[in-house]
C-alpha cells in the first residue's frame, strides 16, 4: 500500500470501502474557530481535514450519550452453584472527558458487588462503565453513577466502586503536576452498613 502521508482521510475512507457519515459545516467552522483561537491557521494543508478528525473523534469519545448503560445489566444468570460472596472487577481502563476543560480523564476502576441470588456476566459491568464513563464527566458523579446502576438493576446486597484516575486538566495544563492520581468511592448496602463486610471488600480492592 502506497503512502498515506498527506492523502486526504475521507477520500482513502471511502475507496477503501469505510465511508463515514458527514460532519455538518457549523460543527466544523467551530473547531476551526478554536483553531484560529489557539493561534493556528486551520487553512493549512496540515489542519484542512482536522475539523472533520475532530468531529468524528468526539462523537467517538461520547458514544454514552446513545446508550443507556442499565441494558448490560439486563441479564442477569442464576446459576452459580450457590455461590454468595463478593464478585469483583478490577483494572478496567476506562477514558473520559471533564465537564470543565473537556480533557482526558483515565483509570482503571474496581467494581465490586456481594449478590444476591444472581449475577452478571463480568464484561457487562465493563460496559455499563463505558456507558457512564463517555460522556463528559467528573470523577465524583462517575463513581456514584456506576454504583447506582449496579445497585438498581442487580438488586444486590452491597455494591462498592473505586476510581483511581489521572486528570489532564491538572497534569497537562494549569499547575502541570503529572503522575497526580485522584480516588472516590462509593459504597452501597452492607459494604456501608457493616464494619465487617466494608473491611472485607476494601482488602480485596487494594489487593
Amino acid at each position: 500500500m502506497s503512502s498515506l502521508v498527506g492523502r486526504d482521510e475521507d477520500d482513502f475512507n471511502n475507496r477503501a470501502g469505510l465511508a463515514k457519515p458527514p460532519v455538518p459545516d457549523d460543527v466544523q467552522d467551530a473547531i476551526r474557530t478554536l483553531i484560529r483561537w489557539a493561534g493556528d491557521d486551520p487553512t493549512r494543508e496540515g489542519l484542512l481535514d482536522t475539523p472533520k478528525r475532530v468531529a468524528r473523534a468526539w462523537k467517538e469519545y461520547c458514544l454514552g450519550y446513545g446508550e443507556d448503560p442499565a441494558v448490560h445489566l439486563s441479564r442477569t444468570f442464576e446459576e452459580v452453584g450457590g455461590y454468595d460472596e463478593i464478585v469483583l472487577l478490577k483494572e478496567i481502563p476506562f477514558q473520559s472527558h471533564c465537564d470543565h476543560h473537556m480533557a482526558p480523564i483515565i483509570g482503571k476502576p474496581a467494581i465490586a458487588y456481594l449478590p444476591t441470588d444472581h449475577v452478571a456476566g463480568i464484561s457487562k459491568l465493563a460496559r455499563a462503565l463505558h456507558g457512564f464513563s463517555r460522556r463528559l464527566q467528573v470523577q465524583e458523579r462517575l463513581t456514584a453513577e456506576v454504583a447506582q446502576c449496579i445497585w438498581d438493576n442487580l438488586k444486590p446486597q452491597g455494591v462498592a466502586v473505586v476510581i483511581e484516575a489521572s486528570h489532564s486538566c491538572m497534569t497537562a495544563r494549569g499547575v502541570s503536576t503529572p503522575g497526580v492520581i485522584m480516588t472516590t468511592s462509593q459504597m452501597m448496602g452492607v459494604f456501608l452498613e457493616d464494619e465487617r463486610s466494608r473491611e472485607e471488600v476494601l482488602r480485596l480492592l487494594k489487593s
